[in-house]
């Protein structure tokens, strides 16, 4: 990538050359291409999609499709993946096993044998559970869902066989797809172009013999916050046991309340709740929020509890404010100086993320099988909640500052809006304390000279 020279920090841009400055800053973020997409707290995350031609038909090949969710935290719940492509030449497909694409097409030009699809640019689905197993093939038909890396990487690889027709049979007139696109379940996932890789070794059940594909091609998708959606999906607030303050999510965080249409959100003391959440016309993947300042799907709730001689308490809880959407397989993800020294964690399972060597600062926290892994949507049960108990480190603890509280929060992949620093619960100042010790000595003072009076 070129890169251009701007203006040092702290020099003096001439008054005339500051449009031009600001041009040229704007155009060099614009050299960044989409799928330039980087998490900090997960840098090498991406799904991997690998395309094994595992035989040659009499007009095309056999092909197996594999889905790699190599990112640490982010996964795709239902309704599932869907992902597309176009054909570099006028490929059909004939069958397929453990997917299916959404539409057909134009297959009237075949007279005998019609193919599952003629599209030029057609867009696959995973099968349901339940399945008939005729149709199935290893990691298929979970609906599209699939698990992140760090959480289940055995749940978290989806594949599907696909039958190709009117293609290349060889090596050299094969022709590579294009044009990919995933969605999870909407927008958000990028993917770059199609490459050639080392072809995919496979083991036999028996573990006795490898078999390698004919040639493999390898597509990477990575995702973007910020392509995924236009406002933010969940906030931050904070609340401690030494300050009566509690810190909402700030204002409109997620959109501000609409009050000239009804519809924008759902009052929670509505009389007629259930008939206003089912009668909603919108798709299930759009929120239909209860009406709070915040206006967020999702809100977090940090909360320093208690404190002990060597170690601190902390509560968290997630509130669910969509009607349409419960979460399965949620997961949270904080960054904390202090969570490189976690003791005890109650009603959440726990893994240490380290994204940098030498940085163990993140953890990836997510509800027990049966439990509490389901996040229902909002009402008296759309929370989950647990504690963790933390051991001191007598050189880097304080409660002052904010320090007590997340430098950064995800749910579900999804950066989190934080309160602003200054709004932090703080400890009582100093010159509080100063008010309190002076308060204190007036009044010993007047009660000894009271006790002397008396004795006189």
């Amino acid at each position: 990538m070129k890169h251009t020279m701007l203006p040092a920090i702290g020099s003096v841009v001439p008054r005339g050359a500051f449009a031009a400055v600001l041009l040229l800053l704007l155009f060099s973020f614009s050299t960044f291409s989409s799928t330039e997409a980087y998490d900090p707290l997960d840098p090498t995350g991406n799904i991997t999609i690998k395309w094994d031609v595992i035989s040659w038909t009499p007009d095309g090949y056999v092909a197996v499709v594999t889905m790699y969710n190599f990112q640490q935290y982010r996964h795709i719940q239902a309704p599932g993946w869907s992902l597309g492509w176009t054909w570099a030449k006028k490929e059909v497909i004939w069958s397929m096993m453990g997917a299916q694409t959404t539409e057909q097409g134009d297959c009237s030009k075949f007279k005998a044998g019609i193919p599952h699809c003629c599209k030029k640019d057609p867009t696959v689905v995973d099968l349901l559970p339940g399945t008939p197993y005729n149709q199935q093939i290893a990691n298929c038909c979970k609906g599209g869902v699939l698990n992140s890396w760090g959480q289940d990487a055995s749940t978290a690889v989806s594949s599907f066989q696909v039958s190709v027709g009117s293609a290349g049979t060889t090596n050299r007139t094969v022709k590579m797809p294009k044009n990919f696109t995933l969605k999870a379940p909407g927008p958000g996932y990028t993917c770059g172009p199609a490459k050639v890789g080392k072809p995919t070794v496979f083991i036999t059940n028996d573990k006795r013999r490898t078999t390698q594909a004919m040639m493999t091609w390898n597509i990477t998708c990575t995702y973007s916050q910020f392509l995924a959606q236009k406002t933010p999906s969940c906030c931050v607030s904070l609340s401690s046991f030494y300050n009566d303050t509690v810190v909402n999510c700030p204002t409109c965080t997620c959109g501000c309340r609409n009050k000239t249409e009804p519809g924008s959100c759902v009052d929670p003391n509505s009389p007629h709740l259930d008939s206003v959440v089912s009668s909603s016309g919108k798709a299930a993947n759009t929120p239909l929020v209860q009406c709070t300042s915040h206006m967020c799907p999702i809100r977090v709730h940090w909360h320093v509890k208690l404190n002990y001689k060597e170690y601190w308490r902390v509560k968290i809880t997630i509130t669910n404010f969509n009607y349409r959407m419960n979460y399965s397989q949620w997961n949270l993800v904080v960054q904390h100086p202090n969570l490189d020294n976690i003791t005890q964690l109650f009603s959440f399972n726990y893994k240490s993320l380290t994204p940098y060597e030498g940085l163990n600062d993140t953890s990836m926290l997510w509800g027990v099988k049966f439990y509490n892994d389901f996040l229902s949507s909002a009402g008296s049960l759309g929370n989950v909640q647990s504690e963790i108990l933390l051991r001191k480190d007598k050189s880097t603890f304080t409660f002052d500052k904010g320090w007590a509280f997340p430098r950064r929060i995800y749910f579900n992949g999804d950066n989190c809006v934080m309160p602003p620093p200054d709004a932090y619960p703080w400890l009582p100042n100093a010159s509080s304390k100063l008010v309190f010790s002076l308060l204190s000595t007036v009044i010993v003072t007047l009660a000894s000279l009271l006790i002397l009076l008396n004795q006189s």
